[in-house]
């Protein structure tokens, strides 16, 4: 499998360019250095586009964004320091209309839909990212919505009210954006006090979390949840391994 730590640009897919000026400025957000080279790399065998800047941090990330004035944005949902989704709402309060691209290792499933509702143009999963993220910036950039054939086909029949009754729900989907960021820092081996410092919550507001957790996840006690949570983070943060 092509993966962005072993990328061989003499087989990069060769991809129709929208007829728009450029190049154009591509700000990369992504915590993971072998990755955020990968895409670099990627970018910079485009004559079309340009790497502006990048950064591993969300708060670095809004000041040089303000500064460097990229055309579109290419961001992990899963940063280390903070939350991708509300990373996405602050970009665009900043720079409104900016066009976002949203990726993650994790399954477009659970996070492609949400990444939209913030403010994205576009989602793509890490492990598909050498194929398609050239393609992936270029439709954002020609002001249209990049996402794979069977997200556009959920999507379209979730519009329509024809998702079939027996289609089984991924149980990540049910869960809301506070939640996912909860699961997610309960993985990465935050405590219940350090999840509310970091979201500027009460400890027992966090609790309630974790009860609705172990509910629609179906889980029987917080160390079941402790084990599912830890799972689901080494899958972003062993994708420099």
């Amino acid at each position: 499998m092509k993966t962005l730590s072993n990328i061989d640009l003499s087989n990069a897919p060769v991809t129709p360019r929208p007829a728009i000026t450029g190049p154009h400025k591509v700000f990369l957000v992504e915590d993971h250095p072998i990755t955020r080279a990968g895409i670099r790399a990627l970018i910079s065998h485009e004559t079309d586009l340009n790497v502006c800047g990048e950064t591993d941090d969300a708060p670095a990330a809004i000041s040089l964004i303000a500064n460097v004035k990229p055309s579109i944005v290419v961001t992990d949902i899963s940063l280390k320091s903070s939350n991708g989704i509300e990373l996405i709402k602050n970009i665009l309060a900043l720079v409104p209309g900016i066009g976002i691209l949203a990726m993650s290792m994790h399954d477009e499933r659970v996070y492609a839909e949400r990444a939209l509702r913030a403010g994205a143009r576009g989602y793509i999963m890490k492990k598909e990212a050498v194929e398609s993220i050239v393609p992936a910036i270029r439709t954002i950039l020609a002001g249209e919505i990049y996402l794979s054939e069977r997200m556009r086909g959920k999507l379209l029949s979730g519009l329509l009210g024809q998702r079939k009754k027996e289609e089984t729900v991924f149980p990540l989907e049910t869960l809301s954006d506070r939640e996912v960021e909860v699961f997610q820092l309960i993985g990465n081996g935050f405590t219940t006090k350090e999840i509310a410092r970091r979201l500027k919550l009460s400890p027992k507001t966090i609790d309630s979390y974790r009860e609705h957790l172990k509910i629609k996840l179906n889980l029987n006690n917080g160390a079941e949840l402790l084990r599912h949570a830890i799972r689901w983070s080494r899958l972003e943060n062993t994708v420099d391994e």
